[in-house]
């Protein structure tokens, strides 16, 4: 991943990533600075697919066939992998520690795609955040926290747990 291989700037809880590939799947793996944490601890990790793109130089040809009497010239390209994020929650970013300076890496990476979205709350230090990039652009986002309208008048919200006969 090209990311990785220009020695970007790590959040300073995280002294490194560790790459790793299994058939289709890319694993990132964050390397702890604090010498603190055990070596059995799993570390935050991100998890991506890999797929592999024809890239064209320019433009190719739309749907038809060629004049007679013209060849047809081939279009330079080359194929292209790519690491594909996607899904929801832990799907993308796994385990919890260090998990918050992984998305933060994770942040880095939508910024500089040039296809997807990356939409996330988190919280840091008690305060939530919302983030939203689109297709490599920083776009507004916003936390509300409202109280749930749909609580019924009797004020019974569900099933008791604490007072169930069928838990022991």
């Amino acid at each position: 991943m090209d990311y990785f291989e220009n020695d970007p700037d790590l959040p300073p809880e995280v002294e490194d990533v560790d790459i790793t590939r299994r058939n289709n799947t890319l694993i990132i793996k964050a390397v702890s600075a604090d010498d603190n944490l055990s070596k059995y601890t799993p570390t935050a990790q991100l998890k991506a697919s890999v797929t592999e793109n024809r890239v064209y130089e320019e433009e190719p040809p739309r749907a038809g066939a060629p004049a007679w009497g013209e060849e047809e010239e081939e279009i330079p390209s080359e194929l292209v992998e790519f690491a594909c994020f996607k899904g929801d929650l832990e799907t993308v970013l796994q385990n919890t520690a260090l998990q918050y300076p992984m998305f933060l890496v994770l942040r880095e990476i939508a910024l500089l795609s040039e296809k997807g979205t990356l939409t996330a709350i988190t919280e840091d230090d008690g305060d939530l955040q919302a983030t939203r990039i689109v297709e490599g652009e920083t776009r507004a986002a916003s936390v509300e926290v409202v109280e749930n309208p749909q609580q019924n008048s009797s004020g019974d919200s569900g099933v008791n747990w604490r007072d169930n006969k069928f838990i022991s």
